[in-house]
Order: structure tokens, then C-alpha cells, then sequence
């Protein structure tokens, strides 16, 4: 395991690391650029995830497949997820970010399209655990990149907006699946080979996005670690700059150091890293069950209750715009409420919309309820995504963040697995009553995490 190197300070007259001087910096285009940057292989992600619970109910049909079956094209996905998750972070401590970053989308969009081609079920689950190890990878290593570019002040706000792609690529599947899916016997071979997109923006991804100064630096690669920062800073004007740190060197401004013990932890489950670690695995399973067993059904569940396969995809298209104000307003709030209650708030309210969902009954309330449980729900994983990054030092962050994806994800297995057992042995007011008390365990778990808003990510 790697430890942790002593960045060097500016020469400058406010005497900073780099990491200091990427905090202090304003909003700039190069900001910008990474989220955008970031952000679409984020969507793409989740065009793949969400395309596919339109495709369980295409091919449920088609191929006359059981509900166990089905669950199956989903719970395989998850698995891969769930090992890329737990890997991909540890390969991004080792030979960096942007290098996992872009093979991760290369693998699963090269792997979705080939999943276009399947003949049959074992084609199609196979490709599908390929897909899911390229997927697993990238989320936690992208919202760590992005958490350590952005300035200080807005970072929990940059990594929602960062998680707020994940409403677009989800919309644009369910617009594939109602318009494409929906539309012809192969409609879902033309959904999958939309999926080959990431291939090629995988290639863009390595040689334009930055590396992370704080792995740079971890590394010992210091020349590289100031060129990235020194890239950063020009794009500010220079008087801006100097006024920024006269102010900081002037009045010392008041920042909630970092820990330096944590610093020098090398294992997320040390002594003084375990609990945090407990209590954000705790999160990330309960909202993962309570997520994936929800949406990735919603579809199927709609057509098994009547509605005709093009209504129930567009049903999911309505519900599934409410997740963009969901991000909107939590990207606002976690600047002002910090993390914890935001994301506790938010998951309070996943749980009575689940509860909500299960107790519909006509078309009306079924629209509301599931628009109420995107808000809440997806606002929830913004808020998610943003603390994650800022529980552990540089030297084991996409560490601690992809562990604890890949232990969210084997709930993410279970819980297609287990829709079709509930439903048929208890209904689906029992089903959402599960995904309600899931999501209420996991806020009371969200409570007890350190709040991080305004600290230093490192020292």
C-alpha cells in the first residue's frame, strides 16, 4: 500500500500545497470541462443500466422468459458491478484515475455492443457480467477525480452535478426503450448497439482529462502534479489570483483542517476509519437494494399490472424526469445544509415515497408516487456520491469509495433476484414496504458519518 508523499508549497506569497491552491481557485472553463467531460460517461453508464430494465420486459415477451430468468439479466450486471467496483478502485490508487476512468468505459461499451448480437439467454447474461465490470469501475473512480479537482467550497455540490448526469443517461433510455425498444421485435438489438458509444468516447477520456494532482503527488510525480495545477490557474486571471491570496495570507482564512492522523492510515478499516467505513457501506447497500429493485423493475411491473408495453415505458419516462430536480435541489442544499443532512433528509424521503408507491392504485398515484421516489431517491445518491470521496485520505480514496460500490452492489444483485418472489408470495405493497424500511435504515446510517463540508480533502 502505498503512502502518502509531502506535496510541496507554492513559492507564492500565500505559501500553499497544490492542494490548497486547486481549493482555493474560482469556477473555471477548465472546471467546467471536466464535469461535461466526466458527466457524460456518466450518463452513458446510465443509459446502459436504465436501457436494460427496459429490455427484461421486451424480451420477457419475446422470448417468453420467467420472472426468475429475467432477473437474471439484471442480477449479472450487478455482480460484475459489483467486482469492478471493489478493483476499479483499487487500481485507481495504483496507476491512476483517468487510466481506469477510460478503460472502464471501453470495456462495457465495446461488451454492450456485442451484447446486441446475443442468440440467447447464456450469450446475453455472459456479455452482461462483462458490461457490468466496466460500469462498477467507473462511477466511484469519476466522482473521486472530480472530488479532487473541485474548489473547496463547492465541491459537494460539484459531485452532484457530477451525479446529476446519471438522470440524463437514465431519461435517455427510457426514451431508447419507449421509442426504440417498443418499437420492432429487434428494438432491443438497436437499444444495445447505441450502448457501443462509450467505445469510442473512451478514447477522447484518456488524452483530455487530467490526472489527479493528490495521486500524482502520492506517487512522487511532483513536475506533473505542478503542471496540472499550474494549467488550473491559468485559467484565472492573475490579479484575481493574487487578491485571492493576499486575502487567504492576510487574514488566514478559517478552514476546517484535515485530520493528519487519518493521513497516515493505510487501510480503510483502521481503527479510526472503521466506523465511517461501516456506516457508508450501511448506505450504499440499503439505498442499492432499495434503487435497483425499484427501478430496474418498474417496467416490468407496469406490464404485468395491464398497461400495454409502450405505456408502461412511457410512464417510466415521466417518472423518471423528476430525477433531474431531485439532483437540482440537492446540489443546492449540500452547500448549505453539508452532507449528512442532506443525504439523510433526502433518503427520509425516499422512504415515505416507496411507501407511498406501494399503496397506488390508479394511474394518477402511481405517476405521483413514482415521481416523488425519483426526487427523493436520485437527490439521495447525488448526496451519496459527494460525501464518499471525502471519508478517506488521497492514498486510499478510490479505495474506500469503490469498496464500498462493490458491497452496495451485491445488494444491487439480490435485489432483482427478489422482486419476483415478494411480489408473488406477499404483493407489491409488501415489495415497496421493504424498499421503504431499507431506505429508512440507511438514513439513520447516514447520520452517524463525519460531516465533511468546508475541510480540506488532504494536508
Amino acid at each position: 500500500m502505498s503512502t502518502p508523499a509531502t506535496p510541496t508549497t507554492d513559492p507564492g506569497p500565500a505559501g500553499l500545497t497544490r492542494n490548497e491552491r486547486l481549493d482555493r481557485l474560482p469556477v473555471t472553463a477548465k472546471h467546467h470541462k471536466l464535469l461535461v467531460g466526466s458527466g457524460i460517461g456518466w450518463a452513458l453508464d446510465a443509459m446502459d443500466v436504465g436501457l436494460i430494465s427496459f429490455i427484461m420486459a421486451a424480451l420477457a415477451v419475446q422470448w417468453s422468459l420467467s420472472p426468475t430468468e429475467t432477473s437474471w439479466i439484471a442480477s449479472v450486471g450487478f455482480i460484475g458491478m459489483a467486482l469492478g467496483a471493489t478493483f476499479g478502485g483499487l487500481l485507481a490508487d495504483r496507476v491512476g484515475r483517468r487510466q481506469v476512468f477510460a478503460i472502464t468505459l471501453l470495456v462495457y461499451g465495446i461488451a454492450t455492443g456485442a451484447s446486441a448480437f446475443s442468440t440467447g439467454l447464456a450469450v446475453l447474461i455472459a456479455l452482461r457480467f462483462i458490461v457490468g465490470l466496466g460500469l462498477g469501475a467507473e462511477l466511484p473512480v469519476a466522482s473521486t477525480l472530480i472530488s479532487e479537482f473541485a474548489p473547496r467550497k463547492i465541491r459537494g455540490r460539484m459531485v452532484v452535478l457530477l451525479e446529476a448526469w446519471w438522470a440524463v443517461g437514465w431519461i435517455l433510455a427510457a426514451v431508447i426503450g419507449t421509442f426504440v425498444v417498443a418499437g420492432s421485435d429487434n428494438g432491443w438489438r438497436y437499444g444495445l448497439l447505441l450502448g457501443t458509444v462509450p467505445a469510442a468516447y473512451a478514447l477522447i477520456i484518456r488524452w483530455k482529462m487530467p490526472e489527479s494532482v493528490r495521486f500524482l503527488e502520492t506517487k512522487g510525480r511532483h513536475e506533473e502534479a505542478e503542471a496540472t495545477v499550474r494549467r488550473f490557474e491559468s485559467g484565472v486571471d492573475p490579479d484575481t489570483l493574487r487578491l485571492i491570496d493576499a486575502r487567504i495570507a492576510r487574514t488566514e482564512e478559517h478552514v476546517e483542517p484535515v485530520d493528519r492522523d487519518l493521513a497516515q492510515e493505510t487501510s480503510i478499516w483502521s481503527r479510526k476509519l472503521r466506523g465511517r467505513t461501516a456506516a457508508f457501506w450501511i448506505v450504499w447497500f440499503c439505498v442499492s437494494l432499495s434503487y435497483y429493485g425499484a427501478f430496474t423493475w418498474i417496467p416490468s411491473l407496469l406490464v404485468a399490472d395491464g398497461f400495454t408495453m409502450i405505456r408502461s415505458f412511457s410512464f417510466t419516462l415521466i417518472i423518471t424526469l423528476a430525477q433531474l430536480p431531485g439532483y437540482a435541489v440537492a446540489a443546492w442544499l449540500i452547500e448549505k445544509w453539508g452532507r449528512r443532512m442532506t443525504l439523510a433528509v433526502f433518503l427520509v424521503g425516499s422512504a415515505v415515497s416507496a411507501g407511498l408507491y406501494g399503496l397506488a392504485s390508479v394511474e394518477w398515484q402511481i405517476l405521483a408516487a413514482g415521481m416523488l421516489l425519483s426526487f427523493f431517491n436520485l437527490g439521495a445518491w447525488g448526496a451519496l456520491y459527494a460525501i464518499g470521496p471525502e471519508l478517506y485520505p488521497a492514498h486510499i480514496r478510490a479505495t474506500g469509495t469503490g469498496a464500498a460500490a462493490g458491497f452496495g452492489r451485491i445488494a444491487s444483485i439480490l435485489a432483482p433476484l427478489i422482486v419476483p418472489f415478494v411480489m408473488g408470495g406477499f404483493g407489491i405493497s409488501w415489495l415497496f414496504a421493504l424498499f421503504a424500511t431499507s431506505f429508512a435504515i440507511a438514513a439513520v446510517a447516514a447520520f452517524t458519518l463525519p460531516e465533511q463540508k468546508g475541510r480540506q480533502l488532504d494536508a
